[in-house]
């Protein structure tokens, strides 16, 4: 007998992966940022992308993350890493760890870096 979504039995949870995801992604943008690593979430299309750093953007479909880890040669093709989202310690533990290495190849540029470290100047009000 096949059943509906709408004629599950009460104890069964529908399992909509856009919530999932959407919420896992934030999960582990807060982790990262107890870490120091600033992130952004973005979703659509039941996906949810976690941006970190250039070079590093990490999807996540509610069961597991995956990101860009590097490039295979002899392939012409990009390898990734992944790893389930029920194990987020670690997940953050190795994302962060790609994001060591990539600033190291691409920190900040002087203009972002001395704009970091300017003291913001008060705002004059403006007249109405």
């Amino acid at each position: 007998m096949l059943f509906s979504m709408d004629a599950l039995p009460l104890h069964v949870t529908k399992f909509d992966s856009r919530w999932n995801s959407s919420s896992a992604a934030e999960r582990l943008r807060a982790e990262l940022e107890t870490r120091g690593i600033s992130a952004d979430v973005h979703e659509g299309y039941r996906l949810a992308l976690v941006w970190v750093w250039v070079g590093l953007v990490v999807w996540c479909d509610g069961e597991g993350f995956w990101w860009r880890t590097g490039w295979d040669e002899g392939r012409k093709r990009a390898v990734y890493a992944w790893h389930p989202v029920a194990d987020l310690g670690r997940a953050v533990r190795r994302i962060a760890f790609r994001y060591a290495e990539l600033r190291e190849g691409h920190p900040l540029s002087a203009l972002v870096r001395a704009a970091l470290e300017e003291e913001p100047e008060p705002r004059a009000e403006w007249p109405l």
